[in-house]
């Protein structure tokens, strides 16, 4: 027996179960930054640079921080609050309007192979708070807003905590808290998720069979709906307004379509739909419902943004 390899041993068994400690935070991270950014690919992006600072430190230093999974979301936190800022800037060039990534529920999917890696999509617990609407009107916030709440209201940090993130007051960070609570309480639809489903249904079906009278007593009258085509593929570059005008409009696609083909999803924890066409993810649709009636129509037809779709 070697034993000095003995007594090395617990070093590497202490090691490997902080690696493996470590790692277990990324499902963690990359739900905090999804909801953060609303995007999933620049979410990896924040969670990898996170991890990368994590990496960059020394072993002393690592062994100095109590709690490595908090010093990491401290660190996500703060990349992705850099990185709202720029993609204000970004959009400012993007053609059309802009909306979240959508995100699937891994569950649906039955052709993923159960041994399979697990995606960073799979990794998004699927509730309240990446409801479509709801990630639309986070996006409507300034930055330090957005951090704030959801930090504080989803995450539960302290506002001692979220004021070093946000590098603002406690008392600060808890009155733009409380503005965008205010702004999420007054959009925020109610319908039960049984009606949801039933809406969406009786909307495929009324689109399938392009009966415009339909889908007229199941939209809204001021109802809006909004694509997101990123200039890559066609898409209307503005909303178009009126539940009449927005039938109209789909008739018209179900007209041009041919192949396409819809399915009913959840999207982002949400009665949805996907369109595919000759098996192809091409669109996703998430829907804000009222009572019985739609209110908001988000189609999501970036090819960016439905890579974790098209790999289903």
């Amino acid at each position: 027996m070697d034993i000095h390899s003995e007594q090395a041993e617990p070093g590497r068994d202490e090691t490997a179960a902080r690696r493996h400690t470590i790692a277990g935070e990324q499902g963690p991270l990359i739900n905090l930054a999804y909801r953060l950014l609303g995007s999933l690919a620049d979410a990896e992006d924040a969670v990898q640079e996170g991890y990368a600072r994590w990496y960059a430190l020394s072993r002393e230093q690592q062994d100095a921080i109590g709690s490595p999974g908090a010093w990491l979301s401290t660190v996500v936190s703060r990349v992705c609050l850099d990185l709202l800022g720029s993609a204000r800037v970004r959009r400012e060039h993007y053609v059309g309007e802009w909306l979240p990534e959508p995100v699937p529920d891994a569950m649906e999917w039955s052709g993923r192979r159960p041994s399979a890696p697990l995606d960073p999509a799979d990794r998004i617990t699927l509730d309240e708070s990446v409801d479509m609407a709801f990630l639309v009107v986070l996006d409507s916030m300034t930055p330090a807003e957005r951090v704030a709440f959801l930090l504080h209201d989803v995450f539960r940090y302290p506002f001692t905590e979220v004021a070093e993130i946000v590098g603002r007051t406690p008392g600060a960070c808890r009155q733009l808290a409380s503005s965008a609570r205010r702004r999420v309480g007054d959009a925020r639809p109610i319908a039960a998720q049984a009606t949801r489903a039933r809406v969406v249904r009786d909307f495929k079906r009324a689109w399938e069979t392009q009966d415009i009278q339909a889908l007229i007593e199941l939209l809204d009258p001021s109802a809006t709906a909004t694509a997101d085509g990123g200039g890559r593929v066609t898409a209307s570059l503005t909303p178009i307004e009126g539940g009449a005008e927005i039938a109209r409009y789909l008739v018209g696609l179900a007209r041009q379509a041919g192949t396409l083909n819809l399915l009913e999803r959840t999207v982002n924890g949400q009665a949805g739909l996907v369109a595919t066409d000759r098996g192809k993810t091409v669109a996703v649709y998430a829907f804000e419902i009222a009572g019985d009636h739609i209110q908001r129509l988000w189609v999501v037809r970036n090819p960016l943004k439905l890579r974790v779709w098209m790999q289903r």
